[in-house]
């Protein structure tokens, strides 16, 4: 399992990150939700060991990373648990010099080929991508770079995936298609945790729903707190969201 315990994380005073504790378990989809600016990107980057918390614990599976430390790195006997763990941001990180097919490989190329090349054909019909995989980025639109770059990560074929608005810039029919093969991923036993502004997606795939805001997690529980908040908080967001839709 995934598991965070009482991270915080800051800038000078500005608190970003206030004691957040959270699971995400093999073989299960995490949605987490909330105002923008509340931290959810961050606590993505802590998760995924881009950004160190000055305090707190993260636990995959076996490993544990303790924080903070006197060389401003997680205490642990392991290296960072790399691709087992594995992010997709909003910014995507594609090499502009490579074409799309060329990015999803590049993390590959010293495994066995006949295997990579299943499996990249396998998210070519997955993700509707074969009128554009070897097109450069730049000649892309935003939402085939998405496709592209939640390939990238999936042919990884990590345990724990984590997804930040990686269908903010698909239609229905695209969103569809990824929603789709986010199930499969669960059936194999991959554990997802997802940001998304998009709450019927939340409604679609989440088993566990986790509401943030101002650096603290408000609320969790099943999607059932989509339609029965607790909080008055996570109401007034339900509010807001449902006047702008």
């Amino acid at each position: 399992m995934l598991s965070a315990r009482h991270l915080s994380f800051g800038y000078g005073e500005r608190l970003v990150l206030d004691d957040v504790s959270l699971d995400v378990k093999p073989g299960s989809i995490t949605v987490l939700i909330g105002p923008s600016g509340t931290g959810k990107t961050t606590l993505l980057r802590c998760l995924a060991m881009l950004a160190t918390p000055q305090a707190g614990e993260i636990q995959v599976d076996e490993q544990l990373f303790r924080y903070p430390t006197a060389t401003n790195l997680p205490t642990s006997a392991s290296a960072p648990p790399w691709p087992k763990l594995t992010a997709v941001f909003q910014q995507l990180f594609l090499w502009p010099h490579l074409t799309l097919r060329q990015n999803i490989l590049l993390p590959m190329r010293l495994q066995d080929p006949a295997t990579v090349a299943t499996a990249l054909e396998e998210l070519i019909e997955a993700f509707d991508m074969g009128n554009f995989i070897d097109r450069y980025p730049n000649q892309a639109s935003l939402g085939q770079r998405q496709r592209a770059a939640l390939a990238r990560a999936i042919i990884l074929n990590p345990r724990y995936l984590l997804l930040d608005e990686v269908t903010s810039a698909l239609d229905v029919e695209q969103i569809t298609r990824v929603l789709d093969y986010l199930a499969q991923l669960r059936q194999r036993g991959m554990g997802l945790f997802i940001i998304t502004h998009l709450l019927g997606f939340a409604r679609q795939t989440a088993d566990q729903v986790v509401f943030m805001a101002k650096g603290s997690i408000v609320e969790r529980g099943d999607v059932s707190i989509l339609t029965n908040p607790q909080s008055q908080r996570l109401q007034q967001f339900l509010a807001i969201e449902s006047a702008i839709a």
